[in-house]
């Protein structure tokens, strides 16, 4: 498995909500978290689990690495200011894994993590990891990972912490490669579909491009998700603007600073390394231009068709065109541009022949531009 490149964005999901601005614990949203991916003990409303199919292109040397990482969480009683004592929540990292042929039986992992007493309350947790491969066609395994939370219920007990909280799970393959629940190829569409997921979603990790890692996340995600290179610290919010959070972190008052550096290990660490930020750490902070996917095409094939900036068509919009585009049905237009959008999907951008307003845009520019997909036009002669 290919930790370098997936262990940034694992590391996200699994810290997400951990601890939120302000990063006090009088704030009513940082004595309420682990709102992600957990999985709770059985016998009440929650999820005690979560399951996961995904494909995987495999032949008899096809080896699967499978780890489900979570949060054991533990309280421990604080002062702030002259309040009395309150309970406070942190957690310790926890993982379990297992490494199977592609075409082994089934297994199941049983795990459990012993509870603490004195200053700090840790209460026991306990589960089970279990995997099954099974033939796809096609030359596909079908890979199925339940992680359960099997930990007995008690009402002395608050149900947090007895919880997996912020559960996900990890995939590697070696000699063979996922395939793309998101994007499948057209022959594998079916096999997609019927992969069944509750709690998570399987999502390609690593470098654009590879397939040998997958990330079950509780968080929606797409494809090889990243986290933007000009973040320089955990804010514990990675759907956050950084520079914001940043900014906040630096004006809060002595006082707040201290109550924060005092909370949690964690807390302090953001602290100073925010405060350890330089002029130049903040200016990248403040946005970065990208090169963006979607482009201009210079020509576009439909069948024996074929279209370039300057060709006359005529317009045809799908009963599933607005109301504007019908209104538009059968007039002759000219493409102006052919266009792709961040899904790649291909866009003709066209002017009106009989377009009162065409002369209204700048020198150069046509006034009404309208865009139809390819099989929405056709060519005039």
């Amino acid at each position: 498995m290919r930790r370098d490149a997936m262990e940034q964005i694992a590391r996200a999901v699994l810290y997400e909500g951990y601890l939120l601005y302000p990063y006090r614990a009088t704030s009513v949203k940082n004595r309420q978290r682990w709102t992600s991916g957990g999985l709770y003990p059985p016998g009440g409303q929650e999820a005690p689990a979560l399951r996961n199919q995904v494909l995987v292109r495999a032949g008899a040397a096809t080896r699967l690495e499978i780890e489900v990482r979570f949060l054991h969480l533990l309280e421990r009683k604080i002062r702030v200011s002259e309040r009395e004592p309150m309970a406070w929540q942190e957690a310790e990292e926890r993982s379990v894994a297992v490494e199977i042929l592609a075409d082994a039986p089934p297994v199941q992992v049983p795990f459990e993590f012993p509870a603490r007493s004195g200053e700090i309350r840790q209460e026991s947790v306990r589960g089970a990891l279990l995997v099954r491969s099974e033939d796809a066609g096609a030359g596909l395994r079908r890979l199925s990972i339940e992680v359960r939370n099997e930990t007995p219920r008690r009402d002395d007990v608050p149900t947090i912490l007895q919880t997996l909280a912020s559960a996900h799970v990890l995939l590697g393959v070696q000699a063979g490669e996922f395939v793309s629940l998101l994007d499948p190829p057209p022959e594998f569409q079916a096999a997609a579909e019927a992969c069944r997921n509750e709690g998570a979603w399987p999502v390609l990790v690593g470098v654009d491009g590879a397939r040998d890692a997958m990330l079950a996340s509780p968080i929606i995600l797409y494809d090889y998700p990243k986290i933007a290179p000009e973040s320089p610290v955990d804010l514990f919010d990675a759907t956050e603007i950084d520079e914001i959070l940043t900014l906040r972190i630096l004006t809060l008052t002595d006082a707040e600073k201290r109550e924060m550096a005092a909370l949690d290990p964690r807390a302090k660490q953001l602290l100073e390394r925010t405060e350890a930020l330089g002029p130049e750490d903040l200016m990248r902070l403040h946005g970065a231009l990208r090169e963006i996917r979607p482009q201009r095409l210079r020509r576009w094939k439909v069948g024996a068709s074929e279209y370039v900036p300057g060709r006359r068509v005529r317009l045809r919009p799908t009963g599933r065109a607005d109301i504007l585009d019908l209104a538009l049905a059968g007039k002759t237009a000219v493409v102006d541009a052919i266009e792709q959008d961040f899904e790649e999907r291909v866009y003709f951008a066209v002017t009106i022949d009989d377009d009162p307003g065409r002369d209204l845009g700048a020198e150069g520019k046509p006034g009404h531009r309208f865009f139809f997909r390819p099989e929405e036009v056709e060519p005039v002669a």
